[in-house]
């Protein structure tokens, strides 16, 4: 285990963001749970690890989008190096499931979540989560501004002034291509999506700005280089906070992919307290102080009471888009790479 160990934080801190990092506690276990997670930016991996280290668990974060993630877990599946992993939608955890990645696990408070958020067996619900267009409120009125993704590559006034993705491993962003593309499915289509639906996948990325590495898309805004771009919930009252920014996310008539982030075990984990970790985190005391600490919206029943409020209000202030998420997962890696190849 300690070869286990050293391993992962050699490899982290050699080619990966180690986002935190806590201090021996009493009663911890001989060796650090190495936790896999796309969500522990913006200050989320340190304060985590802090709290963790009250409760007596030690914890290393290896920080990574969710699609890189995915593939990790899957490379590492012989040799299993994370413990935990959390952060990630139902379409990544459907092919870790799949994969034989993930170890059955039921929580304590397994029974405090909606049935059928997750699959009720290998990965548990946590938060929930709209994935929205976003637009800087000094560029736009709301009369002017998008009010809908397929005006920003169908009205020329906006083509040069959004932002899209220069690369596809994030979560956030495969879930607004899975947006666009599931509008158009069609059986008959190249991978299941109608001509029409690649032709919208062209002009998307043909009439935007590419995003630039290292810098937030709210830093673009606020210097002017973009008006508009995609983000979620908690990141936009976070941006708004460090950049001083004022922005408004658009409520499509057709609605917004709702993302659930869930929690799970690794297979092969010999980490004694994995699931230990996993009960007290998705706890209804842990959930509503994550809440009020990064504005997000908790699935568990016994958080929603002394939750961020406004945050389970903007949450439910969404229409969650009709997505046909079992096409999606089976074609989704194939999207990718065909975006990749042709359009991006």
């Amino acid at each position: 285990m300690l070869k286990k160990a050293t391993a992962v934080i050699a490899s982290v801190a050699a080619a990966f963001s180690l986002a935190a990092c806590s201090s021996s506690s009493e009663g911890g276990s001989e060796d650090p749970l190495v936790i896999y997670s796309n969500s522990v930016s913006d200050g989320r991996g340190e304060w985590l690890a802090e709290k963790a280290a009250e409760a007596g668990y030690e914890i290393e974060f290896v920080n990574l989008g969710g699609g890189d993630i995915q593939d990790r877990l899957v490379a590492e599946k012989a040799n299993p190096m994370a413990d935990v992993v959390f952060g990630l939608n139902n379409v990544f955890f459907e092919h870790l499931k799949a994969d034989g990645v993930l170890e059955p696990y039921k929580p304590d408070w397994s029974n405090k979540v909606e049935a059928g958020l997750g699959d009720d067996e290998q990965y548990w619900p946590i938060v929930r989560e709209p994935i929205m267009l976003v637009y800087n409120d000094a560029a736009f009125t709301e009369a002017d501004a998008p009010k809908d993704w397929t005006d920003l590559w169908e009205q020329d006034r906006f083509h040069n002034r959004y932002e899209v993705p220069s690369g596809l491993g994030g979560a956030t962003t495969q879930m607004v291509l899975s947006g666009i593309l599931s509008r158009h499915l069609d059986e008959t289509g190249d991978l299941g999506v109608s001509d029409e639906g690649w032709n919208a996948i062209e002009a998307y990325f043909k009439n935007g700005v590419k995003s630039v590495k290292g810098t937030d898309l709210y830093a673009r805004m606020k210097s002017d280089e973009v008006d508009a771009g995609q983000m979620w919930l908690a990141g936009k009252a976070n941006r708004e906070k460090e950049y001083g920014i004022e922005t408004s996310a658009v409520h499509p008539a057709i609605g917004v992919p709702m993302a659930t982030q869930h929690i799970a075990k690794v297979a092969g984990s010999d980490n004694a307290k994995a699931e230990e970790f996993i009960n007290w985190f998705g706890s209804g005391e842990i959930q509503a102080a994550w809440s009020n600490e990064f504005f997000t919206a908790p699935v568990n029943k016994d958080a929603l009471a002394e939750a961020n409020q406004d945050a389970v209000q903007q949450t439910d202030s969404f229409k969650a888009q009709d997505i046909d998420w079992p096409t999606v997962a089976k074609n989704l890696p194939s999207w990718i790479e065909k975006i990749e190849l042709q359009y991006l």
